[in-house]
């Protein structure tokens, strides 16, 4: 049991979702871990753009998430909770990293403790410090599971766009690690990182407008493939042959599925042995965590500043 019963949380409060300055730190009660859950104490929370679309109310008013609970906050008392991944230790001593993918709890990971679903939470990397491991789950799992869905054999090619970013990023190696050849798509300055993680072709992101074109001179008749992380939709699709498959990351529009191709949406879940063979390939130096700076729990407003200014390589993680 904690020697408290108060901590901090950041949280939305009803009726002022908005921009950064929307978020609140407001001091709540500490969560009580149930049947078949966890209890962590955060030591470093990554901050993601989902977690700017959840303070903005995109995802309430897009009925992806639930609306604001009683009880938890100050003023009106019904807040929204902020954060998806998080590194910390459990009750019982353990080092874990864990997602918090239900949206009906009225408390994110932006806190100094939170509660998830066992099968949500898996030992940490070892030689990994809590802010690097806090870029695991929600990035590493939403490209493992959108390739899952992809489906491909060992030595299928495969279009990964956002390439450099936080998801594509996982996704070049993990594709690299499943013996796919990649076409990875990013800024022209992150040819050299891309390449790094296992990409075979290069595609700079300024050519994307012509990006079927591209990638077919690299793959004649169009990869087996695609994972558009980047949201490129149309475009990324045209690079896909004739029956092949597409997936598009955390509820960007999927396009129609022409020609014959098969189309989803990866929707990230939380999975035990999913997260423990990516915090396994983290420890052994096979999956590349990045940090692009650290913040205290009071300066997350900031930190949802630099994010929506872009520009980053790596996540920003705060630090209860």
């Amino acid at each position: 049991m904690t020697k408290t019963s108060m901590m901090r949380a950041v949280v939305v409060e009803a009726d002022s979702f908005g921009g950064p300055d929307a978020l609140r730190v407001v001091e709540v009660p500490v969560p009580v871990a149930g049947p078949g859950q966890v209890r962590i104490r955060v030591e470093a929370a990554a901050v993601n753009p989902v977690d700017l679309a959840t303070r903005s109310g995109v995802l309430v008013a897009a009925g992806l998430m639930a609306g604001p609970r009683s009880g938890s906050g100050s003023g009106s008392g019904e807040t929204v909770g902020i954060g998806w991944d998080v590194a910390g230790v459990t009750d019982a001593g353990d080092r874990v990293i864990g997602l918090r993918d239900r949206l009906d709890v009225p408390l994110g990971t932006y806190a100094e403790y939170v509660v998830l679903d066992a099968d949500a939470v898996a030992p940490a990397p070892a030689g990994l410090t809590a802010a690097e491991a806090a870029t695991l789950p929600l990035n590493g799992l939403t490209a493992t599971q959108g390739l899952d869905l992809l489906g491909l054999p060992e030595g299928a090619t495969v279009l990964v766009t956002g390439a450099a970013g936080a998801v594509g990023g996982f996704a070049v190696e993990l594709a690299a690690l499943r013996g796919l050849r990649v076409v990875a798509v990013a800024g022209a300055g992150d040819e050299g990182f891309v390449r790094a993680r296992g990409a075979e072709w290069f595609v700079p992101r300024g050519d994307d407008g012509d990006l079927a074109q591209r990638v077919r001179e690299f793959v004649p008749g169009g990869v087996h493939g695609a994972l558009d992380a980047a949201s490129t939709g149309l475009r990324a699709l045209g690079a896909v042959r004739n029956r092949g498959a597409f997936v598009a990351v955390l509820g960007a529009a999927a396009p129609l599925p022409l020609r014959g191709i098969r189309v989803a949406n990866v929707w990230v879940t939380g999975d035990r042995e999913q997260l423990a063979a990516l915090s396994a390939l983290a420890e052994a130096g096979r999956l590349t965590a990045r940090v692009a700076g650290t913040f205290p729990l009071d300066k997350a407003a900031y930190a949802h500043e630099r994010v929506a200014a872009g520009g980053l390589r790596g996540r920003l993680v705060l630090t209860p």
